[in-house]
């Protein structure tokens, strides 16, 4: 199955595990509770929807790659003790506590989530001095004698042998006791999650055109090569930084990132491409509604992959102003609240306050994303100017709410006047598409990408495409004349082999 599914599999697996019944015991006793192991190829995400899980279930993680771990570190260290049995002491062997049970009871006392998941990544690719220890761990739920907290799951991931050389085979007492979950990569469900994840649109246009180059591992006569979902992302965020800083990216540059010379060397000179037709074709020219006939003359001759690529470009700018349209909503929504506390207490110190506490409560919790982290910093800091002006301008509470009422106009306005200007882009962009393509495989590229993004999905629910509405529509009912069609072939076919 691909990485969402799994995704979702896990989190009703852990809902189910956390159902309590009317006594406050767990529905599904602990020995019961299987531990989930995640069997897929390297770089496909298997460690970051641990984490989104962890986020979205309001429940705590620890994460651990137990390759970098000896027996020592995972069941924790020997030392003498003397007990007495039958009336004679004797010197007996205990274990200081496990270093990764450690880390559940240190994450436990840090968060205050008393549930939460333990992920063991890698769990198949142990020594060989560890490895017993690991089918306890998956069995018993132990690590030597001491046991993983109760309300805390297992998640376990490995690569099949293929992708390793070190990995160990578990055997059928062993996997008679795990839910096993095989994922694959998949290129649409990444594709997803890359919007959110502000993946460069040169890389998204790119793989567009070349599906196949998403995810490659193969083994030549000089080792292995391979391309994976992690490798795309790390070069993406690396472009992005050099494009700040001015510098060149080559093929040299790209290889570090795909180590597969022939896909490096296609993308680095399609990032070329791509940087020449945005040019070419004046991409933030066309989205304020100024394209030229030639532009048009031009792409009537143009390749498939040189019109793909327009529209990929298209999209990713389209993708660039539907994120900060949300981002500076979400801004705006943060601050009206705080404002709100502020009129009712007449106090700035207790609103700045009670929002630095929100902040560091979530951060202590670990249930706070990037993107939201940085809105509450970006209030707070417009709060703290709140207060230094009323400061430095000696004002008393109703003179401060009324400068403060006149700024808050202000970054409304602009939240509006960004609403307007994006809403006005995608006008254009579709009269563009349909100037330029009509009602082709073009234009369906283009509305399937604002299906799949995110921001793009928020924005048209909240202020509306008229265009869109059009040609989703027609989208939708392709593709349920193309799932009938499909029905009906199966039908037939199974009908055929009936009468055989």
């Amino acid at each position: 199955m691909n990485i969402k599914r799994a995704k979702e599999e896990i989190k009703n697996s852990i809902e189910a595990y956390l159902q309590k019944n009317e006594y406050g015991e767990y529905m599904i006793p602990s020995i019961r509770q299987r531990p989930i192991l995640l069997m897929g190829p390297p770089g496909i995400g298997k460690t970051q929807i641990m984490e989104q899980i962890a986020k979205e279930c309001g429940i705590g993680l620890v994460a651990y790659t137990i390759t970098h771990h000896t027996r020592q570190s995972a069941i924790g260290l020997p030392f003498i003790k003397e007990k007495e049995y039958g009336g004679q002491t004797y010197s007996v062997t205990e274990y200081t506590m496990s270093e990764i049970i450690a880390a559940v009871y240190d994450k436990i006392e840090q968060t205050g989530m008393k549930e939460g998941i333990l992920f063991i990544d890698e769990i198949n690719c142990v020594s060989e001095t560890l490895a017993p220890t690991m089918l306890q761990f998956l069995q018993c739920k132990m690590f030597g004698n001491q046991k993983v907290p109760e309300g805390w799951m297992i998640v376990a991931a490995g690569n099949p042998p293929e992708y390793n050389k070190s990995v160990r085979e578990f055997d059928v007492v062993t996997l008679d006791r795990i839910k096993k979950i095989d994922v694959e990569a998949d290129y649409e469900v990444w594709k997803e999650y890359a919007y959110k994840a502000e993946i460069h649109p040169a890389i998204l246009a790119y793989l567009e055109i070349k599906k196949d180059y998403f995810y490659r591992m193969e083994t030549t006569v000089d080792g292995k090569v391979f391309v994976t979902a992690r490798g795309w992302e790390d070069l993406s965020r690396f472009i992005q930084v050099y494009e700040r800083l001015g510098k060149t990216i080559d093929r040299e540059v790209v290889y570090q990132y795909l180590q597969h010379l022939k896909i490096a060397k296609d993308f680095a000179n399609y990032y070329e491409l791509c940087k020449k037709y945005k040019e070419d074709y004046g991409i933030e020219r066309i989205l304020g509604g100024q394209f030229q006939p030639e532009t048009m003359e031009r792409l009537k001759f143009a390749s498939f992959d040189e019109k793909l690529s327009v529209v990929g470009l298209l999209n990713g700018k389209l993708a660039e102003m539907f994120r900060d349209c949300w981002k500076t909503d979400a801004y705006v929504t943060e601050l009206f609240g705080c404002l709100k506390q502020l009129k009712a207490n007449g106090s700035m110190e207790q609103v700045l306050e009670s929002a630095k506490a929100v902040l560091e409560q979530k951060k202590k919790s670990e249930q706070l994303g990037k993107q939201e982290e940085y809105i509450r910093k970006d209030v707070i800091q417009k709060l703290e100017s709140y207060q230094k002006m009323m400061l430095e301008e000696h004002l008393d509470a109703k003179e401060a709410f009324e400068k403060i009422r006149e700024d808050f106009n202000q970054e409304t306005a602009y939240r509006e006047d960004e609403i307007n200007k994006t809403s006005s882009a995608l006008e254009c962009a579709f009269e563009f598409m349909e100037q330029a393509f009509g009602e082709s495989q073009e234009m369906v590229v283009f509305v399937t990408e604002l299906n799949v993004n995110y921001y793009s999905v928020q924005f048209i629910k909240e202020n509306g495409c008229d265009k869109y509405y059009q040609y989703n529509k027609g989208l939708l009912f392709d593709e349920q004349q193309e799932q009938i069609l499909k029905e009906m072939d199966e039908i037939e076919q199974g009908m055929e082999m009936t009468l055989k």
